[in-house]
């Protein structure tokens, strides 16, 4: 009779297991895409910081060098200070675009902001 009880035990338990979900296979994926973002992150930031600053320089030396002209050094300056400084898991999910360089030729940020000058509140994360 023992016998009988540890075989239909194993069974039930068996069958629980292979009918379930593994409760934390979201934690899983978002530990993945976490992983994936920092070490994007590594090589992502020291690159655009390093390619900020070059630009920072170089658009001093062409107001300089143009007379004190504001529009071509303030051209510089937005294309290569401009855009994002970190990945993040949305952008490598290809929900959000990664933009390494800014662009001098558009009037309207990416909060929609046409540059009035006013300072707006911005909501954080997916909301």
């Amino acid at each position: 009779m023992k016998g009988w009880r540890g075989v239909v035990a194993v069974a039930v338990f068996g069958v629980a297991l292979m009918g379930s979900r593994p409760a934390q296979a979201g934690f899983l994926e978002d530990a993945g895409w976490g992983s994936l973002t920092v070490l994007s992150n590594v090589l992502y930031m020291p690159a655009k910081v390093v390619y900020a600053t070059l630009g920072g320089v170089t658009g001093g030396f062409a107001y300089a060098l143009t007379g004190g002209d504001l529009q071509t050094a303030e051209n510089v300056w937005v294309t290569t200070m401009g855009g994002n400084y970190v990945v993040t898991p949305r952008m490598l999910q290809g929900e959000d675009p990664i933009a390494f360089s800014g662009s001098p030729t558009s009037d309207t940020t990416a909060n929609g902001d046409t540059g009035s000058g006013e300072l707006k509140e911005q909501q954080l994360g997916d909301s």
